[in-house]
């Protein structure tokens, strides 16, 4: 509790006391004006190059209503459905707000996955391209010495998990007197338990008036109950809830009494998996291993990637994945979060989510930007309610599947 209360005092602005103590109403901010175009919004002349060579060609709905109140410098909390151009937005505020001129980190990108992490560094490398922005993957996995190395000399954007992050600082490697923007990135993963102390220990480095972002698909109440304590008035761009199922991913339910006719499930299902891209959910690295295992031996070629591979590893199965030289990829939740693979167009999950808020992540890896795209869901007779749950949750549909499911992909 000590520990809360100093981290509510560090953030308070003048008024901010009897805001904290206020029950917050969570919906869209008034007054947020849709910008249709990059060229309204007053960019710098290189990244507006950059965003247009890299193929983007108008803003996405978060885009218009988000990018302005971040490079204004105002706290943000912005929700907005998986595939929308998140990561993105992410890095266009970053490459707009840092001073080139100083070699020193002036923004901060946090996020849950060593993956979702890289990606944002390359997203940031590719529009800040004729910016020169230099930006590093603080990242666990990856040589200490090279993270050091790089931070000596000098980088204008980090973007990392918060173990290593935290160690940085530490260190005194990572130098946060001029950081003025911090972003967590699936933001309800960051603030839930596993991270808390790990994010309270990195603010504790930070300026008091430091500029705060919170971006997510997801921000269960309870999340955005707990930003009166570290944000300042923050303008709200919120989707409701029944507009956070994903246009254009038909969602379907396959019934297996037991646990072990799912594999069998699995391999009548596979011809179909390999017409595009699949990615498999499992919820534990053991169950990973024994599925991708099995269907090896069963002379089925899939990928597989958990936490617990080294960070090598895991790499170059994302490298493979990326390019399309692996089909099938088995994973736990590592992958649910923010990870773009355009050819993505099936998931399967083979075991049901442990909450609510993972299913809309796990089938949001495929139908980015609104391509069409299929999510087949495992379900043994207890599954049942789960499932239904999530179907009252988000106010949509889940049918059975039928025999053409290839025919929807």
């Amino acid at each position: 509790m000590a520990a809360i209360a100093t981290f509510r005092e560090s953030r308070t602005r003048e008024g901010g006391e009897n805001a904290a103590k206020e029950k917050l109403k969570f919906v869209t901010s008034e007054g947020i004006k849709p910008m249709a175009s990059f060229d309204h919004m007053c960019l710098k002349d290189g990244l507006l190059r950059g965003i247009y060579n890299h193929g983007f060609e108008k803003p996405s709905a978060i885009q218009q209503r988000a990018i302005m109140p971040i490079i204004e410098g105002l706290d943000v909390i912005a929700q907005a459905q998986s595939g929308t151009g998140k990561t993105s937005m992410i890095a266009l505020a970053a490459c707009q707000l840092v001073d080139t001129a100083s070699r020193e980190v002036q923004a901060l990108i946090l996020s849950p996955t060593r993956e979702l992490a890289a990606q944002t560094e390359k997203v940031i490398l590719a529009i800040g391209n004729y910016l020169n922005i230099q930006v590093h993957s603080c990242i666990g996995g990856k040589s200490l010495g090279e993270d050091m190395r790089r931070l000596e000399n000098g980088v204008h954007v980090v973007s990392g998990t918060p173990g290593r992050v935290n160690d940085m600082l530490h260190r005194k490697t990572l130098r946060p007197r001029h950081i003025k923007l911090l972003i967590l990135d699936e933001s309800d993963e960051m603030l839930s338990r596993g991270f808390k102390e790990q994010m309270y220990n990195i603010y504790r480095y930070l300026s008091h008036d430091v500029q705060v972002c919170l971006i997510s698909a997801t921000l269960p109440n309870e999340i955005l109950d707990m930003t009166k304590l570290f944000m300042t008035d923050p303008v709200r761009i919120l989707v409701k809830r029944d507009e956070l199922t994903l246009e254009g991913i038909r969602q379907f339910f396959v019934s297996v009494e037991r646990e072990d006719w799912k594999f069998d499930t699995m391999c009548d299902l596979y011809d179909t998996l390999i017409i595009t891209q699949a990615v498999i959910f499992c919820n534990t690295k053991r169950k990973v291993d024994w599925l991708s295992e099995k269907l090896r031996s069963n002379n089925f070629t899939v990928s597989s990637m958990h936490g617990d591979m080294p960070q090598k590893e895991r790499d170059a199965i994302m490298k493979e994945f990326h390019k399309g030289e692996s089909r099938v990829l088995i994973t736990t939740d590592v992958w649910a979060r923010g990870i773009d693979v355009q050819q993505v167009s099936l998931v399967v999950n083979y075991d049901l989510p442990n909450n609510r808020e993972l299913y809309i992540h796990r089938i949001g890896r495929s139908g980015r930007f609104g391509r069409k795209s299929v999510a087949i869901n495992f379900v043994k007779n207890d599954d049942i309610n789960i499932l239904r749950d999530i179907e009252q949750y988000y106010s949509t549909q889940i049918d059975e599947m039928p025999m053409n499911v290839a025919d929807l992909l």
